[in-house]
């Protein structure tokens, strides 16, 4: 029992995995059909169905709960087990006998680990089947032990993917994420180039942007909560300086979908950056591009994130042909004094120059690490040291050019 068992349920497709046991417990037993029914409040649904012909009934067909055998069963007012339903009174008084009809029965209940009845796993044949035994019916209360326990885990992943999807909709319907804005700087003179636009989630549970956006990737919202949080932040453009852009990031996911046709309406595109972030893998970047060049040619620039920290970044930046190259913090992080990070950086700054590109450094900290991204010859810096991500209101303030840049 064992070695049948384990590779039927290897996969992580429950409801693959459950069609694969159902057909084949009813080959085992040489019955007519299989099925495994859900049990609701006022009826019961029919989840699975395996029958070489077609079958008395399909998958999602629903019957009241007082027809056919499953209530009867579990009630205990039919056996589990029915060689012949013409030695069962109660069996051969029941209608679906003798219009399906029903020779043979098999019938387990599917409790699950709460307690709970979830429905049945059944078999029938259409002839009596008098070699039917109780060894047969003990494989099948395996059977549905293993199936409670697969069904039970994708209930609690389900219920967890809804919870999920309550609190991303929430953010969304309430309006809850607020943007923060971090001044990009122009080293030749100190002058705030441009704001790089951060989404911030401030309510429970507390957990970095990047985990929530990750979140709304795996249950399929990635692209309908970047693009909200795109909207909300290409809204403050007008309220800046017309001689400075904002930067808002966007996965590939978002690019591709529906929901970017509609994330610059009414933008100036001249003024915005989007930089593509490395939340997946992307296996087709010429449909990428051709996603990407209406908008580019309508003036939107290209940014590719965090160059240095991964290939993602590098393919991207391969592929994209971008305007800007961001230097990932933990390429900028003391490289003042790290000769492998100032050499990688050297690299990647003489690259961006070959191919018409600019380099913006973030995560710069320190005096030390903006002089030498200077001698280096980076475009732009962000960072701590240069300015922290700030509210709108702030960002709005009149700024002078950074101290430390408009002094040189």
């Amino acid at each position: 029992m064992t070695s049948l068992l384990k590779p039927l349920f290897s996969h992580e497709a429950e409801s693959d995995n459950i069609s694969k046991v159902l057909h084949t417990v009813r080959r085992h037993l040489g019955m007519d059909v299989a099925f495994v029914s859900e049990f609701r409040e006022n009826d019961r649904v029919f989840r699975h169905v395996d029958a070489d012909e077609p079958a008395p009934l399909q998958v999602g067909d629903v019957l009241p709960m007082d027809a056919g055998y499953c209530q009867h069963v579990v009630e205990g007012r039919l056996p589990e087990l029915i060689p012949d339903t013409a030695d069962v009174p109660l069996a051969c008084g029941l209608p679906e006998t003798r219009a399906v009809p029903i020779g043979s029965h098999l019938s387990v209940p599917i409790v699950l680990d709460d307690g709970r009845t979830y429905g049945t796993l059944c078999c029938f044949g259409f002839e009596a089947d008098p070699t039917l035994s109780q060894r047969d019916l003990q494989m099948m209360r395996a059977f549905a032990e293993l199936m409670a326990d697969r069904i039970g885990s994708d209930m609690r992943r389900r219920q967890a993917v809804d919870a999920q999807a309550q609190r991303i909709d929430r953010v969304i319907q309430e309006d809850l994420l607020t943007i923060a804005y971090q001044p990009i700087i122009q080293v030749a003179d100190g002058r705030i180039a441009g704001w790089e636009c951060l989404s911030r989630f401030p309510l429970d549970p507390q957990r970095a942007p990047d985990l929530w956006f990750r979140e709304a990737l795996d249950i399929g919202w990635g692209p309908r909560l970047e693009g909200f949080a795109m909207r909300k932040a290409l809204q403050a453009l007008p309220q800046f300086p017309p001689d400075t852009f904002i930067a808002v990031n966007a996965s590939p996911a978002l690019v591709m979908s529906d929901e970017f046709e509609h994330v610059f309406d009414g933008v100036a595109l001249n003024r915005v950056v989007l930089e593509i972030t490395e939340h997946e893998v992307v296996e087709d970047y010429a449909a990428l591009v051709r996603a990407l060049a209406p908008w580019r040619v309508r003036g939107l620039r290209l940014a590719i994130d965090d160059a240095g920290a991964g290939y993602a970044s590098m393919r991207h930046t391969l592929n994209l042909q971008p305007d800007f190259i961001k230097l990932d913090m933990s390429l900028t992080r003391d490289i003042d004094h790290d000769p492998r990070r100032r050499a990688l950086a050297t690299a990647l700054i003489a690259f961006a120059n070959a191919i018409g590109s600019t380099i913006t450094a973030e995560g710069v900290e320190t005096s030390a690490e903006l002089e030498q991204l200077r001698t280096l010859g980076a475009s732009k810096v962000q960072g701590y040291f240069l300015g922290r991500p700030v509210s709108l209101e702030e960002a709005l303030r009149p700024h002078q050019r950074h101290p430390v840049l408009s002094a040189r």
